[in-house]
């Protein structure tokens, strides 16, 4: 048997942070492998969330009684964690629900001072939470809705991208990594190139910010957002990060209270950064159990995490390719993602048996419909690694897809 103490970090010690990993599925350990679509907890952020209510459950920002001045501390203070965890600064994190969230609101404000025939860029890579909203936008406006095409290795083709995006582009707007197929797509090359084109450069990072360090300042894009739930964090909170010049120039997306300064009959002004664009009450609780999450991640350490994901992918796709009549999506160097296939079977059955000996797996088009239609598929299975998984995991993942084939007769 394979030990989970491997040359980034162990294993075993983190998985004891994690309570849920300890439960049985049909009455087997349970295997998870769905950490694309959202990551299991630590008993750290889980103890944040009931701290806060237990001890200082308050709105933030309004009241200057004892419960709202420390909950307002602790959730400002998760916001200056998150924007130390991106080298970002304090102004530039606004806080939203999710990635999908985050991209409605830079595309409405964004595309709000575009004009007819205006272009804006996107790849055959995205999740419908970046395709939807720039399509939708684009109908809506008479703009041109132009897309990065990928090539047979599934990776955004070089020529593809030069070509697509022009003196024309306004906005260029792709996904740091595939959630459908795991490829990892050049986004600073892509920010330059966006950028010599006078275009404004918006990144998907919901897949990247769980796994690799991350620096806005070195990748320079305009704007990047990501989700708290895939990245240990509660569910119910996201991150858009802006340059702050672009923030402050932009249009709120939502309107109400908090996010404004002084409101008369006649008209509104608005609050200053971050606030102008978090109207109502936030997600309290949620906040502050992001910010716990990211201690945990840098205290394991964000190049370990990478490093590890590159240890667990390799050992998954070595194990996956002894086995006959199966397809595997995406190219050779990906994120901690798997897409499959195997010959005969619907995804779905595939997922159901899975299920039957404790592995949760993803099925479906993983919203990603466009890009299914490019791949020639309606579905895939999709097992997603992250920090708490182990060798044995893909041991035990391995045998069930042999049980597939053996039901199945393929």
């Amino acid at each position: 048997m394979l030990s989970t103490q491997t040359k980034s970090l162990d294993v075993e010690q983190i998985r004891k942070d994690f309570p849920i990993l300890q439960r049985k599925v049909h009455n087997k350990p349970l295997v998870y492998f769905d950490n694309a679509a959202t990551s299991q907890k630590p008993k750290q952020v889980i103890d944040a969330l009931n701290f806060y209510y237990n001890n200082y459950n308050a709105n933030v920002h309004r009241s200057i009684h004892q419960l709202g001045e420390e909950a307002t501390a602790a959730y400002e203070k998760a916001r200056e964690k998150i924007a130390e965890f991106i080298n970002a600064q304090y102004q530039e994190i606004i806080f939203t629900k999710n990635s999908t969230e985050g991209l409605n609101l830079i595309a409405y404000s964004l595309t709000s001072s575009l004009k007819p025939g205006d272009e804006i860029v996107i790849s055959q890579l995205e999740h419908h939470s970046n395709f939807v909203p720039w399509q939708q936008m684009a109908k809506h406006l008479g703009l041109k809705l132009k897309f990065i095409k990928i090539n047979e290795e599934a990776e955004l083709d070089e020529n593809s991208i030069r070509e697509t995006i022009t003196k024309n582009t306004k906005i260029v707007s792709v996904n740091h990594i595939s959630n459908a197929i795991g490829t990892i797509n050049p986004v600073e090359e892509i920010t330059k190139i966006a950028h010599e084109n006078g275009a404004l450069m918006v990144v998907d990072g919901s897949q990247s910010a769980p796994h690799m360090p991350l620096d806005m300042k070195k990748i320079n894009s305009d704007f990047y957002v990501f989700t708290g739930h895939k990245m240990l964090g509660p569910t119910g909170v996201g991150v858009v990060y802006g340059k702050k010049e672009l923030l402050e120039n932009m249009r709120p997306f939502l309107y109400g209270g908090e996010m404004i300064n002084e409101v008369k009959f006649e008209d509104t002004t608005f609050n200053q950064l971050p606030w102008k664009f978090e109207a109502g009450t936030p997600n309290i609780a949620e906040g502050i159990g992001l910010g716990v999450a990211v201690d945990y991640l840098k205290k394991v350490g964000m190049k370990q995490i990478f490093e590890r994901d590159r240890e667990i992918v390799d050992y998954a796709m070595e194990r996956m390719k002894n086995i006959d009549g199966i397809t595997i999506y995406g190219p050779k160097e990906r994120g901690s993602i798997i897409s499959f296939n195997v010959h005969g079977v619907h995804a779905h059955d595939v997922s159901q048996i899975l299920d039957s000996e404790g592995v949760a797996i993803r099925a479906g088009h993983h919203c990603c419909m466009p890009l299914m239609s490019v791949l020639g598929v309606t579905a895939t299975a999709r097992a997603s690694f992250y920090l708490y998984n182990t060798e044995q995991e893909i041991d035990t993942f391995i045998n069930a897809i042999h049980k597939v084939k053996k039901v199945f007769g393929v």
